[in-house]
């Protein structure tokens, strides 16, 4: 099945969110391809950066979920190719 790789905003402005989060991310280890994490204590928020390479339905239920958790906004970018699964060779 074709991938995408798609780059998943994610800032979180209520802490009590981070163990649902994370929870979240877990489930979809699989396809991430690495992520970056910076707390912000200047405004109290944490930002992430998560990049994924996955079927365009998986990137979209994980920004779903992502996106229903009281306190977190995320915002996603997709690339504009596709190209094999990312565990292909």
């Amino acid at each position: 099945m074709e991938t995408r790789i798609a780059l998943i905003g994610i800032i979180v402005e209520d802490m009590r969110a981070a163990d649902r989060l994370n929870a979240i991310l877990h489930e979809f280890a699989g396809c991430i391809v690495g992520r970056m994490g910076i707390p912000y204590h200047a405004k109290n928020v944490s930002i992430i950066s998560v990049v994924v390479d996955a079927p365009n339905n998986v990137i979209s239920s994980l920004s779903g979920k992502l996106g229903m958790l009281p306190g977190v906004s995320i915002k996603t970018v997709y690339s504009k190719a596709g190209g094999p699964p990312h565990d292909a060779e």
